[in-house]
């Protein structure tokens, strides 16, 4: 049920996340770190890439890359803006999926 109000907020919320795309495109981009999160509960490509979508939305995260065979997600992100714990925190309370490890 969780997952399925996450994704139904994606879809809501594609119109107003492509403005903000396109305010944040001016900006010049920041020095960046990677994070790789392995992730329990998705159970299609679908649950990947509304992480990935979601993700890229949230404050100082630069890129997201999800594997849905794999169970993990590469996020690239502006350490001066966001950390690791705060995304792996924005994951397992606002997506409905769980990280379990972090590397």
């Amino acid at each position: 049920m969780v997952r399925r109000e996450f994704i139904q907020k994606l879809t809501a919320g594609s119109a107003a996340s492509g403005l903000a795309s396109a305010a944040s495109a001016d900006k010049k981009p920041a020095a960046t770190s990677t994070v790789t999160f392995q992730v329990k509960g998705f159970t299609c490509i679908t649950c990947a890439i509304g992480l990935e979508v979601v993700l890229k939305g949230f404050r100082g995260v630069t890129a997201a890359k999800a594997a849905y065979p794999e169970g993990n997600v590469v996020v690239g992100f502006d350490p001066s803006a966001t950390s690791s714990d705060s995304i792996r925190a924005f994951i397992n309370k606002a997506t409905g999926f769980r990280v379990l490890t972090l590397s």
